[in-house]
């Protein structure tokens, strides 16, 4: 993972930080746009026979591996491709 110079210094705008930390809040207590927890994983068997591919970052650091695997279980036409060197925390 690589520090990015321009995110960090975008960041450090308390203006900036403030307004980003808000709409991510929002979206944490809120579930995001999903009406349940585990609604995708859960509902996944609605895709069985849609090809698709899911990719994670190995370091992904807000999303575990562990999802990845899941939805790959529960819908067996996609692919799932773990990246070794590759991941994320938040972008700004």
């Amino acid at each position: 993972m690589y520090v990015n110079p321009e995110s960090v210094e975008k960041g450090e705008d308390p203006k900036f930080a403030l307004a980003f930390s808000r709409i991510e809040c929002h979206y944490f207590v809120h579930g995001g746009w999903f009406k349940s927890e585990g609604q995708l994983i859960n509902n996944a068997q609605i895709l069985k026979n849609i090809p698709g591919v899911i990719v994670q970052g190995r370091y992904d650091m807000v999303c575990p591996a562990i999802s990845a695997w899941d939805l790959k279980k529960n819908w067996p036409n996609a692919e799932l491709h773990i990246i070794p060197d590759a991941g994320k925390s938040l972008q700004i």
